[in-house]
């Protein structure tokens, strides 16, 4: 995700961001005004945004103020004029306690904001960082106006307003939200990182002209939509207005792909990640300290693997633990010929590629923009998106947001870098809703009714599931090397070993489940679409192989006029695993053009095998359990995305 959020409170505003984030994550000196203190910093002044400014006699793009700031976010939610509005009602003889309540926006509050951090893609800032003024200015003009429409969307779709008993009511605030956005320019590590931080406030106006809160849960919850809408929107600017391409990159074996400016080395991604390897040593050694953790009494404390959750949390341990100081912050210009430097000199990138950087994007570009075109396919769309979301949410339940999410990551996938229609992902996701979901919404509050809360499920062959039993989980011996794959019996511990020393098995993330989950699906309503739609979708579904390869599971699709032949039996050569390796190892799908059609349909033979193979050892220790008692399906189990019968709702949906 490149959006994050966290809450602003009242004593926070003193105790750091008054100090470090209004002056470029750098140190304040102690009594130095604001604005010197930013000159000092070589960081531009914070800028109002937000629809509900004129509320507040604000303007949008008006500088920001230490008193402004002060009385919205440090002092519980007060005016930003506050001590003039004050000083004006004591003047006119008010008592101080009522001129102290007509500078209060309704009630006083301990969360006073949240403050949301935009950053884009490594690629899009690095060609920031080394490109000439013009693209500088580019990229942070698309910086901001992705910013800009993302604060739209939380203000008409998001953002409510809660009153009444219990906070039973809610109101979107017409008037719209206000926020103040500083610009940042580097990362602790000294590597540049063009980000944002943007201070919304809670404070909204509802129809009769009273001040209340923002629900800030809602914020939370639809984050991850927040940043697909703003790589979508940031990376569309950037390739339009500079002529380049987005191309799906693994960084994370197992992982949802990520959306770079295709042409940018992946040395000059890592060159940048020097506190991304810092995090991953520490995980490791939190890892082996997992899964050997025993108690008093000298059994194992967790799981013999590590989960996809426990994971997530070790890794907010080891990035907390391995947190720098923050650097003193320096001029732009100063940084820019820095950072130059320091890439030329210790990335493994030639010379020449770093200072003609964006004629290497554009190339590239053009490559992929003559083999990819831009055709979005609802219909299809709505396919992937379901199964995608039901497939990664445990237990295959879900809310709308998650599917607006993923229809956002599925247009960038598609469009490579080129704008989209307004209310396209709104689209694919009422197809999805209306075809392929099933409401299951059993709510027992106001909120559940609510459009946004509404729980839903897959319909796709919901009496085809029976019920299966988990098999037990051996108690770990020390003596034996945990199993790759939590179905199989723990190995022998290979000789001269200790325990730990071997690679930390973990639980098979799920994205690759969701793949073929979403292939599986589109095939079988492939052959009951009509012929209309099926058209597009195959041309759809030949630019995703063209984008993806590696992750290719259905079969190549046959011209529409000819479905009624069987597939022409391919050679049976042997699949050129070299030049697969250094399509994973170059994570860029610029190489992928080696690759022929028939090696295509040998992969996919693979990974159904595959497929089959783990289908068959679960069926296997299934029958080895009949006589225990009925468990939950296993999470891992290949099988996860065919959805159970609908019944009441136990327990909380994980997220998306």
């Amino acid at each position: 995700m490149t959006v994050d959020i966290r809450v602003i409170r009242a004593g926070q505003m003193h105790r750091y961001f008054f100090r470090e984030t209004v002056v470029g994550d750098g140190r304040r000196p102690a009594r130095t005004p604001l604005r010197a203190a930013q000159e000092q910093a070589g960081v531009p002044a914070g800028r109002w945004m937000g629809r509900g400014l004129a509320a507040l006699g604000l303007a949008p793009g008006e500088e920001v103020t230490e008193a402004q700031l002060r009385n919205l976010f440090g002092e519980r939610g007060r005016h930003p004029y506050a001590d003039r509005i004050e000083a004006d009602r004591l003047a006119a003889g008010d008592s101080p306690k009522k001129a102290f309540k007509a500078g209060a926006l309704g009630r006083r509050v301990t969360v006073t904001g949240v403050d949301f951090v935009f950053r884009p893609q490594p690629t899009i800032y690095l060609l920031w960082a080394f490109g000439d003024e013009e693209t500088r200015l580019v990229i942070e003009a698309a910086h901001e106006r992705a910013i800009e429409r993302v604060l739209e969307w939380i203000e008409d779709e998001v953002a409510v307003i809660r009153y009444g008993k219990d906070g039973i009511y809610r109101v979107r605030p017409p008037g719209g939200l206000v926020a103040a956005r500083f610009r940042h320019y580097e990362a602790r590590s000294g590597r540049p990182l063009l980000h944002d931080h943007l201070l919304l406030s809670v404070k909204g106006q509802r129809l009769d002209g009273k001040w209340g809160s923002i629900h800030t849960t809602a914020l939370h919850e639809n984050t991850v939509a927040a940043s697909a809408l703003y790589n979508e929107i940031v990376a569309a600017e950037v390739c339009e207005r500079l002529g380049l391409a987005t191309e799906p990159r693994t960084v994370t074996p197992g992982r949802r792909p990520v959306m770079e400016i295709a042409g940018v080395p992946h040395e000059l991604i890592r060159w940048t990640a020097r506190r991304s390897d810092q995090i991953a040593a520490c995980l490791a050694e939190l890892e082996h300290e997992y899964v050997t953790a025993v108690d008093d009494d000298g059994e194992s404390r967790f799981l013999p693997v590590v989960s996809e959750r426990a994971r997530a949390k070790l890794n907010q341990i080891a990035a907390r633990k391995t947190r720098p100081p923050k650097q003193s912050a320096r001029p732009l210009a100063q940084l820019r010929e820095r950072w130059k430097a320091s890439a030329i000199l210790t990335s493994g990138v030639a010379a020449d590629i770093i200072t003609s950087l964006l004629e290497h994007a554009r190339a590239a570009a053009a490559a992929i923009r003559a083999r990819v075109a831009a055709v979005v396919d609802v219909a299809l769309a709505a396919v992937d998106v379901t199964a995608t979301v039901f497939v990664m949410n445990k237990g295959g339940r879900f809310h709308r947001r998650h599917l607006l999410a993923e229809a956002r990551r599925h247009l960038a996938l598609v469009l490579r870098g080129r704008r989209r229609d307004p209310g396209l992902d709104e689209e694919i996701v009422a197809a999805a809703i209306s075809t392929h979901c099933l409401d299951i919404s059993e709510p027992k509050t106001v909120r559940g009714l609510e459009a946004g809360y509404r729980l839903y499920t897959a319909r796709w062959d919901l009496a085809d599931l029976p019920a299966r039993p988990r098999p037990p989980t051996p108690a770990p011996d020390p003596d034996r090397q945990p199993p790759a794959d939590p179905g199989e019996p723990a190995a022998p511990r290979p000789p001269g070993q200790d325990a730990g020393e071997w690679e930390i098995p973990r639980i098979p993330l799920q994205h690759d489940r969701a793949v073929l989950a979403s292939a599986v699906v589109r095939e079988k309503l492939r052959t009951t679409t009509t012929a209309a739609v099926r058209g597009r979708a195959y041309d759809v579904v030949a630019h995703q192989q063209a984008a993806m390869p590696e992750q290719l599971l259905a079969p190549e699709p046959a011209a529409p006029e000819h479905d009624d032949q069987e597939p022409e039996a391919g050679r049976g050569d042997a699949i050129d695993m070299t030049a697969l390796r250094a399509l994973r190892k170059s994570r860029t799908d610029v190489e992928a053009l080696d690759l022929t059609a028939d090696r295509l349909r040998r992969i996919q033979e693979v990974a159904t095998k595959m497929v089959n193979d783990s289908r068959a050892r679960t069926d296997r220790h299934t029958e080895q359990a009949d006589a225990d008692a009925v468990r939950p399906v296993r999470p891992d189990d290949q099988q996860a995305h065919r959805p159970q019968q609908p019944g009441p709702h136990r327990g909380r949906e994980a997220g998306h």
